[in-house]
């Protein structure tokens, strides 16, 4: 997940280990809030406690994770294996099937336990939680799309799956609002990789499609350059607006909802909003650094996302 200016979530409970707390904090820094306020506290614990395990996912697959191993004794590795990333999506893996009901007892990793009320008291299924696993462990297999199919259907277990859970935790899951959940998530996704391509590239992953790349004659060496050409500045101009596309197919999801929720899913389309404002207002040079929406920005595309939004019901 890209960094940005979301809203802040309330602070994490105080008994949950340091170590864990700090990722947790994570949730400011991205581009959309995760569990503002305004919510009821049970969505806010649910919340936090699914972007806990996505951000711990991501860390994992990035190589992202604190210095000193703590992550792998909590998963039953050496503290070396932290930088094993596929041994350690295996026994995230095997601590995830713990929270719904393993035989070896109850999750180890302390992100993993406040996992299993939540899972209980909303009828969470595996599905979701194992799809972005397997996003990050085709992050260790693949680290290029020759088109952008490839790139949608990566985006279907690397991002997909939490709209999915936060449709799940509120008790307002159907097929269409999973179908419109799908288009903003993916549209959020793709925001993000904008945003990344200088970071992605230092880890030796593009997720600019090839076929695109070819189409506007751009290789990776410039991508490499300190500030963008203009072949690189049409590209992510045109995967910008394929990105607000998917928004605001999606946006109709804000419409179908009331009250508070419709305040949150408002805030996930803004924020993507926000990220591709950020990198239109770079002239999308993205190459210096991630472009980043500032906090009034966010405000006012959440502001027009409510204005604009049908409502259904």
């Amino acid at each position: 997940m890209t960094p940005g200016h979301g809203i802040r979530p309330g602070v994490p409970d105080g008994t949950l280990d340091p170590h864990a707390r700090a990722t947790l904090r994570k949730a400011a820094a991205e581009n959309f809030p995760v569990a503002p306020a305004f919510l009821p506290r049970a969505w806010r614990d649910g919340l936090m406690a699914v972007y806990g395990y996505a951000r711990l996912v991501d860390d994992i697959g990035d190589g992202d994770l604190a210095p000193g191993g703590r992550d792998a004794v909590f998963l039953g590795l050496d503290p070396a294996a932290a930088d094993d990333r596929s041994a350690m999506l295996d026994a995230l893996e095997a601590d995830l099937l713990r929270v719904f009901g393993g035989t070896d007892g109850p999750p180890r990793h302390p992100l993993l336990a406040a996992l299993p009320p939540v899972v209980r008291a909303h009828g969470l299924t595996p599905e979701p939680f194992l799809g972005l696993i397997e996003a990050n462990r085709q992050d260790q297999r693949v680290a290029r799309y020759a088109t952008y199919a490839e790139l949608l259907a990566y985006c279907e277990l690397s991002a997909n799956p939490v709209g999915r859970l936060v449709l799940s935790l509120t008790g307002t899951s159907t097929p269409e609002r999973v179908r419109l959940s799908d288009a903003v998530c993916t549209g959020l996704q793709i925001a993000e990789h904008l945003q990344d391509v200088t970071e992605d590239l230092g880890r030796n992953r593009v997720y600019l499609p090839a076929e695109d790349m070819r189409r506007f004659h751009v290789t990776e060496a410039d991508l490499k350059a300190p500030s963008a050409g203009a072949s690189v500045r049409a590209l992510i101009a045109f995967e910008a607006e394929r990105a607000r596309g998917l928004l605001a197919e999606g946006t109709p999801l804000v419409g179908s909802v009331h009250g508070r929720l419709r305040l949150l899913l408002a805030g996930f389309v803004g924020g993507g909003r926000a990220a591709l404002r950020a990198v239109s207002d770079v002239g999308f040079d993205v190459l210096p650094g991630p472009p980043k929406p500032t906090r009034s920005g966010l405000l006012r595309e959440v502001a027009a996302v409510l204005r604009t939004a049908p409502r259904k019901g």
